[in-house]
């Protein structure tokens, strides 16, 4: 291999040429990343493998054989009436009570935010604590009160001899929407309030020049900043919603009657698969159901991020 030299400074004098440094690959950062990337793929991928591979079978329990049937499940699955009936709930659970929940936690986050409120610190962790409560303690807590025999809607029905029954069918998702929105109001709250604190306050200072009112800061730099924290939070109870299972679950012993094992997908996958041993079937019903969630939140955020570049 011949070496290139160069003369240095006319003075005859040469030396080598400079190598070529070429960069080496620095794998320190998998040191990093690697825990992390093995977890998710221990927790998160195999699982989803696993539950998409287990749809694609099922078990005979008479010939005591599991079986490849391709997606016979799916089929199956689309023409269940218990399935679309519990589907149909969980979607009046996030048409009604998420923006009821969202326009509460908005209302108190812009309260709070207002400057206007005494003892706002206190209020906020008021409003806050009960989504420190454990699911299934709030659930067991108001289906205490719930109950027409005991609690207190018992005794308001004997004070005012009334008749109300908030385990009846058609007041059961009002009731298990008031547990889902007492326990998480306060979560989204402090999602909208701490969006408002980045709010610049020069801009209260410029709309109060200009004349503008406390309702007019409102809708014209408040809720326009809180879109982004929107779409977030409606993400965020989309999913919650679609998984909606320990209220109704710990509520069922309550009202066995109305609250079936098929209530919500969920509890028909749980039950699907711990009590009837189809765990096939059960895998295919969470895929569905896993599918529906994210495009539903994929259109939520699209849709969310359209508005920001409109904005733009």
């Amino acid at each position: 291999m011949t070496t290139i030299t160069h003369d240095v400074a006319g003075t005859g004098a040469s030396r080598p040429a400079p190598k070529l440094n070429r960069r080496r690959k620095d794998w320190r950062g998998w040191g990093f990343v690697g825990p992390f990337v093995l977890v998710f793929l221990f927790v998160f991928i195999a699982p989803l493998v696993y539950a998409l591979a287990s749809s694609l079978f099922s078990y005979r329990a008479f010939f005591d054989e599991t079986v490849f049937v391709g997606l016979s499940n799916y089929l199956k699955l689309f023409g269940d009436p218990l399935f679309w009936s519990g589907l149909w709930r969980v979607i009046l659970v996030l048409l009604i009570q998420v923006p009821i929940m969202l326009a509460i936690a908005m209302f108190l986050a812009i309260a709070i935010d207002s400057g206007r409120l005494h003892g706002s610190n206190f209020f906020r962790l008021s409003v806050f604590l009960p989504y420190l409560i454990p699911t299934v303690v709030a659930a067991l807590m108001w289906g205490f009160m719930y109950g027409t025999n005991y609690g207190l809607v018992s005794q308001l029905n004997g004070a005012f001899d009334w008749h109300l029954n908030p385990f009846a069918n058609r007041w059961i998702l009002a009731s298990i929407s008031n547990v889902i929105t007492w326990t998480y109001v306060g979560y989204n709250m402090l999602i909208f309030y701490s969006s408002l604190r980045t709010i610049n306050t020069s801009l209260y200072e410029a709309a109060a020049i200009d004349g503008a009112n406390e309702w007019q800061i409102v809708r014209s730099i408040k809720i326009p900043h809180l879109r982004g924290s929107i779409a977030i939070t409606t993400i965020f109870s989309i999913i919650g919603t679609f998984q909606l299972f320990n209220e109704p679950s710990i509520m069922q012993k309550m009202a066995p009657s109305v609250i079936t094992n098929s209530f919500t997908p969920n509890m028909y996958a749980y039950n699907l698969s711990f009590s009837s041993g189809q765990q096939e079937y059960a895998a295919a019903l969470a895929i569905v159901m896993g599918i529906i969630t994210v495009a539903i939140a994929y259109v939520v955020q699209l849709r969310g991020l359209n508005t920001n570049e409109g904005r733009g």
